[in-house]
């Protein structure tokens, strides 16, 4: 039976033992939940000393907390012991209900292991139930499960030792230590749950501030970059629609930066340089073209393109840098024409007039107008030629060979008027010039050869050339011209060149004579112009030498 005390002495245990959780769940750390659990089973349940052993990562336990002995608690916190001790333990002595009591009868074999463990000094045992100084009590706590089940994980292991009534816990002593090792479970999980949620807002606060400075320093680098930077749309119907640019290439290309997000590089590119720009866009890179400014001109620039992707959603958009190298291809274009024009007069020079003829001439032999007739005579090839560039015809064909997308130059028949046009080649060389330069000096003849290279570039049509083959040399290709044709064209030419030349303060003239020869494919651009010079020096033959110079 009772006595009239026990009834008291319960309620005002079970008062503190509810203060005691009360305090677990409202501690502001998880070191101090774990410090109030230690707390309340020496003040609330009447234990002299207690030790929270929470499991790590690793699965070893390790003395988190410790009340009751200031000694003991300098001695064992922080130590570890290994799970595999723990598991031993627990699995050792009497089980009342979750709690696991290991008399100092069997407790002898621990004495060794690993767990850290203290030792409470007293006399033996003087009756059965009375608390042995080897005694050992233990109250696993699980993750959040059913109260009184062990389904959940182990969470850690609250030891307790010496009840202060010197006795082994009866019944409501093991219930009330089982209960507050399920509520200390929960308090140490919320606690535990709480110092994760602060260190992912902790983290997620630190990346955000990382990223807040990274994008300022993107800000900051991409809008006082000394070079044109542009962000544009990648994918969709607004594909390549400029949604941002910096102040240097708004200034590079002379639109405000409201005027150019209504553009893509699409609409600002040179239209021969659109193919360059969409394979530079599709497969990012970098590329040299010509984009628009307000004033209508174009500046060369450098675009290089970023594809700037997301891992989920894939690419999103282009980060374009911009770079001006107007002066460098300026300074490119220089060389080229100088490489490929004569410095004098700057009519293009030998190497550049055999290129544009060869680049009129296929290796057709000079034959193949006749088996052309054939063909079309008999309604089938007269002949079984290979297929191949060489005879212009496309292979894999039944019969009937097809002609590839070379337009063949073939040159009118001599002697006869049929309409036929061809690609005629006029070799002009002046006569009288060798007695300027030597009577008058280089500088005299210079001038006069700079001035008969404008008389015949106001000779001729546009798209015609007109070339200084060295000296006093020159070659003037015309296409499209009947025989009748180039022979107006050089009587015209000669008649603009014996016109009074300004030369060095004085009146001076000089005559020219014309050859002319027709190229056709299966000619090479050497036989071309042979065939022309031979046709001059015909031509400068034929003519009295009184009247090869005008004046």
């Amino acid at each position: 039976m009772e006595t009239e005390s026990e009834p008291y002495v319960r309620l005002a245990s079970l008062r503190q033992l509810h203060q005691v959780m009360a305090d677990m769940n409202t501690a502001r750390s998880l070191a101090d939940t774990l410090q109030t659990v230690a707390d309340g089973a020496v003040h609330a349940l009447g234990y002299e000393m207690a030790a929270v052993n929470l499991v790590r990562q690793d699965g070893d336990l390790v003395v988190a907390a410790f009340s009751g002995n200031s000694a003991a608690e300098a001695l064992i916190t922080g130590r570890v012991g290994s799970r595999e001790s723990w598991d031993r333990r627990l699995s050792m002595g009497e089980h009342w209900g979750d709690l696991v009591f290991i008399p100092h009868t069997e407790g002898w074999v621990l004495d060794d292991d690993d767990v850290p463990q203290w030792y409470t000094d007293g006399p033996a045992p003087r009756f059965e139930d009375e608390w042995h100084p080897s005694d050992r009590l233990f109250a696993p706590m699980y993750t959040p499960g059913v109260p009184g089940g062990n389904c959940g994980e182990l969470l850690g292991v609250i030891s307790v030792d010496r009840p202060r009534n010197g006795r082994r816990p009866g019944a409501w002593g093991r219930e009330a230590l089982q209960m507050y090792a399920f509520q200390a479970a929960i308090a140490i999980s919320n606690a535990r749950l709480r110092a994760n949620m602060q260190r992912a807002l902790v983290r997620l606060e630190r990346e955000q501030q990382a990223l807040r400075a990274s994008e300022e320093s993107f800000r900051q680098a991409f809008e006082y970059a000394p070079s044109g930077m542009a962000i544009a749309e990648m994918g969709g119907d607004q594909h390549g629609r400029i949604l941002r640019t910096n102040d240097a290439l708004c200034r590079l290309l002379g639109r405000p930066a409201s005027a150019m997000r209504r553009y893509s590089f699409a609409d600002l590119v040179h239209p021969e340089d659109v193919g360059t720009l969409l394979r530079t866009s599709a497969e990012g890179g970098r590329a040299e073209l010509r984009l628009g400014r307000r004033d209508g001109t174009y500046v060369w620039v450098s675009l290089r393109n970023s594809v700037v992707a997301d891992a989920a959603d894939g690419p999103r958009f282009l980060l374009t840098h911009v770079e001006d190298i107007e002066e460098r291809k300026r300074r490119e274009l220089q060389l080229a024409h100088r490489a490929s024009h004569d410095s004098l007069t700057g009519l293009p020079n030998s190497a550049e007039l055999r290129s544009r003829l060869s680049a009129r001439l296929c290796q057709r032999p000079a034959h193949a107008g006749a088996l052309e007739s054939l063909d079309a005579a008999y309604g089938h090839p007269a002949f079984d030629i290979p297929a191949g560039h060489g005879f212009d015809f496309a292979p894999g064909t039944d019969g009937l060979d097809a002609y590839d997308h070379h337009v063949h130059t073939v040159a009118p028949e001599e002697g006869r008027d049929d309409g036929t046009k061809g690609l005629a080649v006029l070799f002009c060389d002046l006569d009288g010039f060798k007695s300027i330069n030597d009577r008058f000096g280089h500088n005299a003849g210079d001038a006069v050869l700079i001035e008969v290279a404008r008389r015949l570039s106001n000779g001729v049509r546009d798209g015609d050339t007109v070339a200084r083959l060295g000296g006093d040399e020159f070659v003037i290709l015309a296409d499209g011209l009947g025989r009748a044709d180039a022979q107006d064209l050089a009587v015209r030419l000669r008649n603009e060149i014996i016109q009074p030349i300004r030369a060095e303060g004085r009146a001076v003239r000089v005559g020219a004579s014309f050859g002319i020869g027709w190229a056709h494919c299966g000619m090479t651009a050497d036989e071309v112009l042979k065939s022309a010079d031979e046709r001059m020096y015909v031509e400068k033959r034929s003519r009295p030498k009184q009247h090869r110079r005008a004046g």
